[in-house]
């Protein structure tokens, strides 16, 4: 454990919280009050797989849209799965129900996104956007990942194949380096990584140059009606193609510079997608959806000392009170996760927090919910943080991290008991659950 973290105060109590939440319409007027001048608004969540965590940051998100005029929401998803739920939502696909709209999302894990409570929120998004008056800005849904390596040059050339032609031949040949390897990424970074292949960045950054070129020369002559969401959909792609590409060689490489590349990829994103919209809108807000890891500023936790950033850390550097982040936490309850990386989703028992965790000490309030001001938690201690795995046997090693709360995050959620998201597709497996680790005997 990081000495300078250890040493710290152990965590204390707030000596008042701000609202005990009651499943009242009035239980984030506080949160949503003091978010309303932010530019970007993250929300986090302590595992991948918890119903509740979606259903807040949904409450917080549809009043941030109607009431303080957001109109981005940005996903820890793949950029172009989450372009065919962006173009649902504004009634520009072909897709008639949100389930169709997320069925990209089918590579593990796709509970995180094929969810019940996911599909209730694109359903809304899709009926207020056509709600909304001629002309008005609608509400977008964007995804700030990095896997989608193969996906985004394949968007790439089909944008060129519009455009121009020569273009998408000439991509498709820079393209063709990755398909010695076949469609897996990892394949293509052991390759590089450990047995001395050449890589295939000369290429894909020679793109990303050649794609903003072309996009420059025709806006200087005026080749035809702009199309600037397709332009930067297009740019997108082909940046997450240059950056996906270093990422999968830096896992190989060890170290954490592939987590770096991942967040700053993520944080880069996020700025680049209110610029664009800021180009022709006044102002432009994004919701941010990730987990506690990403939204909570990395200097707070033992992710320092292990030399990681994250997108929380760089939006507080560059933004100031212009991010605000907002942390979850549990006490108990199950949650929709895997039991190895790739396995089946279950519904699995989360164990009681640890003693003396920030988890404990919330749940030492003794209410089902409440939201709290961070600046009120003082001291370090351990928190929890489940992600697509969920390893009780080794929870203390796999899952707890010190922190200090009080400055990790602006705000804090806890729900003291929780319960698995349900995914769209509810298998055997995850309908049974897992038995309780003291099975027959209950205690």
């Amino acid at each position: 454990m990081p000495d300078r973290l250890a040493q710290d105060p152990p965590p204390t109590p707030p000596a008042a919280l701000d609202r005990a939440l009651s499943g009242a319409p009035q239980d984030y007027y506080p949160l949503v009050r003091r978010a309303r001048d932010a530019s970007y608004v993250l929300l986090g969540e302590a595992s991948h797989g918890t119903d509740e965590f979606y259903r807040a940051r949904v409450e917080i998100t549809k009043r941030l849209i109607t009431e303080e005029r957001f109109t981005l929401v940005a996903v820890e998803a793949d950029w172009p799965h989450a372009h065919r739920v962006n173009c649902f939502v504004r009634g520009a696909s072909d897709d008639t129900s949100a389930e169709q709209a997320l069925g990209d999302f089918r590579r593990f894990p796709s509970w995180i996104w094929r969810n019940t409570v996911v599909a209730e929120f694109v359903t809304w998004l899709r009926e207020y956007n056509d709600s909304l008056p001629a002309g008005a800005r609608k509400v977008g849904f964007y995804g700030l990942d990095l896997y989608s390596l193969y996906t985004s040059m394949e968007e790439v050339v089909r944008y060129l194949e519009d455009v121009d032609p020569d273009a998408a031949g000439r991509a498709r040949e820079r393209y063709a380096c990755f398909g010695h390897f076949g469609r897996d990424p990892r394949a293509y970074a052991r390759q590089t990584g450990l047995r001395g292949a050449q890589s295939c960045e000369p290429g894909a950054v020679e793109q990303l140059v050649e794609l903003r070129r072309l996009a420059a020369a025709r806006a200087a002559r005026r080749d035809g009606p702009p199309d600037e969401d397709r332009r930067f959909h297009a740019e997108q792609n082909a940046r997450l193609v240059v950056d996906a590409e270093a990422y999968y060689r830096a896992v190989y490489g060890g170290g954490q510079e592939s987590w770096n590349l991942r967040d700053r990829h993520m944080a880069q994103t996020l700025e680049e997608l209110v610029a664009h919209v800021r180009r022709r809108e006044r102002t432009a807000k994004a919701v941010v959806w990730e987990h506690n890891s990403h939204v909570g500023d990395a200097r707070a936790t033992d992710m320092r000392e292990l030399g990681q950033l994250n997108v929380g850390q760089l939006m507080r550097e560059r933004h100031g009170t212009q991010a605000f982040s907002v942390g979850f936490t549990t006490y108990t309850g199950t949650v929709t996760a895997a039991s190895a990386w790739g396995g089946p989703a279950q519904r699995s028992h989360v164990r009681p927090a640890l003693p003396g965790s920030w988890e404990d000490v919330l749940h030492e309030q003794g209410l089902p919910a409440l939201l709290i001001d961070a600046r009120k938690l003082e001291g370090s201690g351990l928190e929890r943080g489940i992600g697509v795995v969920y390893r009780p046997e080794t929870e203390l090693l796999s899952h707890y991290f010190h922190a200090r709360l009080g400055e990790q995050f602006d705000a804090v959620i806890h729900i003291d008991e929780t319960h698995a998201v349900e995914p769209l597709e509810r298998t055997s497996e995850w309908e049974r659950g897992e038995l309780p680790d003291t099975y027959p005997w209950g205690v």
